[in-house]
């Protein structure tokens, strides 16, 4: 087995899945593909984060919102947290935080044999220094309109600088960049966590920069799930994981329109295309990863658990599209609603024969892999989250685990036990080879 590649300088990078990968030369993609994976690996014995009041424990897993393959070593892999273990509380609302300074962080982890070894965690910080929190942002600067509750029900200061952390991009310097579901906001952090940059819908972030303002109108917890960078290095690419309520939730009711954002890294210009997910029970796109500057893997999927005997039509599917002939439906104008099309916004037009008869071409997409048929014996997860191509033609795929809890509809938590296995939800990394490479 090879441990390491060579030099990253010497290569030219293609993006894939958040982190990037040395494709340049042809010898480094055969080491690759000559690696050795196992079917799985998983991460064991995660340490306590903390424990609820009814006993159940909390563990420190939760990485695995995305994932960005390392550039020098392909049995490393970073991994990526959101903004902690959460349940609903009484209040409308409300969300009761399992660790109220729980601090969103990133995983460098080995593959060694079948297992996931966690080496390194990096926390994140503002640009002061100081450690950022999962916690709800105030109003004007991301809100979700939640009331955030410790264990004891008592409320929480919403905080400008909480990320809720989903889409990870891992640069050719060692830094990061972050999207999250608040703002939503993308983040720039250096090797150790620190915030160099926050772009956000409202100017409110370190920099200066900001995104288009139809953006805040992302669903509550459905923000920009997945981020990837272009294999040139040049346009991070961030998709959304529903439609937003634009202009309203009752407005886009069976919308299957999500938003692709593009955004140029020295210019700061941006656009916008139309990716059309599969129906509007889904709970939309969880990831995205680069193959080619125009050419791109979605992770769609459902919220339920594959291999439960209750409900065995769950949906998980890898899809490639393609920008090329789509639509760009930015606005010039920067409207909070952004462009419209015969007086909607393009989340009203909600399906493809809207879509067509406003005159707007949604990026094409082909199916490259069916988590539920095509991994062996059983996919057990409700939350494939990340996915990044190593190589030519295998996908590492990441669960998120939760940190071992789901809401037990009581106001509190309960442990996570997927029905396939009985077993309490960890975080895994799957190697699925893919039946013809994509590169």
């Amino acid at each position: 087995m090879i441990t390491k590649l060579r030099s990253v300088h010497t290569f030219v990078y293609a993006a894939i899945a958040g982190g990037l990968l040395l494709a340049g030369c042809q010898e480094e993609l055969d080491q690759i593909d000559n690696f050795t994976y196992p079917s799985f690996a998983e991460a064991s014995n995660p340490k306590i984060l903390s424990t609820a009041p009814n006993g159940t424990v909390l563990y420190n897993g939760g990485f695995g919102s995305s994932i960005a393959p390392d550039l020098t070593d392909p049995s490393v892999f970073y991994l990526l947290t959101d903004r902690g273990p959460n349940a609903a509380g009484v209040q409308a609302n409300s969300i009761i935080f399992g660790k109220a300074d729980f601090t969103p962080q990133i995983g460098k982890f080995r593959l060694v044999g079948n297992r996931l070894v966690l080496e390194q965690t990096i926390l994140l910080k503002n640009a002061a220094g100081q450690l950022l929190t999962g916690l709800p942002n105030p109003v004007g600067q991301g809100s979700t309109g939640e009331l955030a509750l410790d264990l004891n029900g008592q409320p929480i200061t919403p905080s400008a600088d909480g990320l809720d952390s989903e889409g990870l991009v891992l640069m050719p310097d060692g830094s990061f960049w972050i999207s999250d579901e608040y703002g939503p906001h993308i983040v720039h952090v250096d090797a150790t966590g620190k915030t160099i940059e926050r772009i956000n819908p409202f100017g409110s972030g370190t920099g200066g920069r900001t995104i288009p303002k139809v953006f805040a109108k992302r669903r509550p917890n459905r923000g920009m799930e997945g981020l990837t960078i272009t294999p040139d290095g040049k346009t991070l690419v961030g998709l959304m994981q529903s439609p937003m309520y634009n202009p309203s939730s009752s407005a886009v009711s069976g919308s299957t329109v999500i938003r692709i954002l593009t955004f140029d890294i020295a210019t700061g210009a941006t656009k916008q295309y139309v990716y059309l997910m599969e129906n509007a029970s889904l709970t939309g796109c969880s990831e995205i990863a680069a193959i080619t500057n125009t050419t791109f893997l979605a992770l769609e999927r459902d919220g339920d658990y594959g291999g439960s005997p209750t409900k065995p039509s769950a949906f998980k599917r890898v899809y490639k599209f393609d920008l090329a002939g789509a639509t760009d439906i930015s606005d010039p104008a920067n409207a909070e609603t952004g462009k419209l099309f015969n007086g909607l916004t393009v989340e009203q037009l909600k399906d493809k024969a809207g879509l067509q008869t406003a005159g707007v071409v949604p990026v094409t997409k082909t199916l490259v892999l069916d988590l539920l048929t095509d991994i062996s014996p059983v996919y057990p997860h409700d939350k494939a989250e990340g996915v990044a191509l190593i190589g030519r033609n295998r996908l590492a795929i990441s669960n998120d685990d939760d940190f071992g809890v789901v809401d037990n509809g009581q106001n509190g938590f309960a442990s996570k036990i997927l029905p396939a296995t009985g077993k309490v939800d960890l975080n895994r990394i799957y190697f699925v080879p893919l039946k013809s490479p994509l590169r």
